[in-house]
């Protein structure tokens, strides 16, 4: 880096112990955000050094800023907290110094954590689901759709807002192997709510998800099982919806009851239907785009949370 483009800029945290947790184990977060942005970080008791050019100093001192407040919600702050402060950083700071400072703190609080987007696609998702009756979430794999709705749905639950969470899913595999697999109805549906299972777990303790369920509290079924019913006060997720037909999109869609809130998240990428029938989410995406109180979130490769890996394959696969 130049010297002569090198600017320096000092910044100072009050509390050492959220400071700790914002610069990470052995100042791990500090060197993420160093490589990232491409400056020299020198943390000193309370105070931090940032070195070089300003445009970069800017982003990194609202990166460091909005993790330092992060802190106080959190225990932890992970790698992919940090990549997505800086994305929505880099995305606005240049340009709009006032808005890369209005980063708002979108989150979902659940028993087991506080939950924060990683991305502005995540953010804007949170956003709509909090906001909006009905919200449809697009894209690819990884990029949080059903995890979040999950999540949202239990924060809802636990805090009375509704009276139970009902989660439906197209098996759209089970429906012509069903017959030939093992054991009762349960035994043959559970494989394909498996990521259901797995999203509750990340926010409940294991012995309380399977209470509620119990207590019909959070109900998981095959969306054949949602026809005839009027779901009042209650969170409804519909996952995998790209492989509903047009028939069971809008025969789910008109469940929604009074005091309820639904999500519909799917993947167009991944439509497993039969030859030339029409994916009930395409057909949604179509016919009620213009509703106002309708929500549709397209998140994409930015918004991916997993591996670093599972990034460079839905680039590939897009290409």
């Amino acid at each position: 880096m130049s010297k002569n483009l090198s600017k320096k800029k000092i910044l100072e945290f009050e509390d050492n112990n959220l400071m700790q947790i914002m610069c990470g184990a052995y100042h791990s977060n500090l060197d993420v955000i160093e490589k990232q942005l491409d400056v020299s970080l020198l943390p000193r008791g309370n105070l931090i050094s940032i070195l070089g050019k300003s445009e970069n100093i800017l982003i990194t001192k609202n990166t460091l800023s909005k993790l330092y407040e992060r802190a106080k919600s959190v225990k932890v702050l992970e790698e992919k907290d940090v990549e997505g402060i800086i994305n929505f950083m880099k995305e606005h700071g240049k340009n709009n110094k006032k808005q890369s400072n209005d980063y708002k703190n979108y989150c979902i609080k659940v028993p087991k954590c506080t939950i924060f987007p990683r991305s502005k696609g995540q953010e804007n998702l949170i956003k709509q689901i909090s906001e909006k009756h009905l919200v449809f979430a697009i894209g690819p794999a990884g990029t949080g759709k059903t995890f979040l709705a999950v999540s949202h749905a239990i924060s809802f639950l636990v805090s009375g807002m509704v009276d139970k969470i009902v989660i439906s899913r197209p098996a759209v595999e089970a429906g012509e192997k069903l017959g030939f697999l093992p054991g009762d109805f349960k035994q043959k549906v559970d494989p394909y709510l498996k990521p259901i299972y797995d999203s509750l777990y990340e926010n409940l303790p294991n012995e309380k998800v399977l209470k509620l369920i119990e207590n019909e509290k959070i109900e998981i079924a095959p969306i054949a099982y949602m026809r005839g019913r009027t779901l009042n006060n209650a969170y409804v997720i519909l996952d995998e919806a790209q492989n509903t037909s047009a028939v069971q999109m809008k025969m789910f869609l008109t469940r929604l009851g009074n005091n309820s809130k639904m999500v519909v998240t799917g993947d167009l990428t991944q439509i497993d239907l039969p030859n030339k029938q029409t994916s009930g989410l395409i057909d949604a995406e179509k016919n009620l785009k213009e509703i106002s109180n309708i929500s549709f979130v397209y998140l994409s490769e930015k918004d991916q949370v997993r591996h670093v890996l599972v990034t460079e394959i839905i680039k590939a696969y897009k290409k």
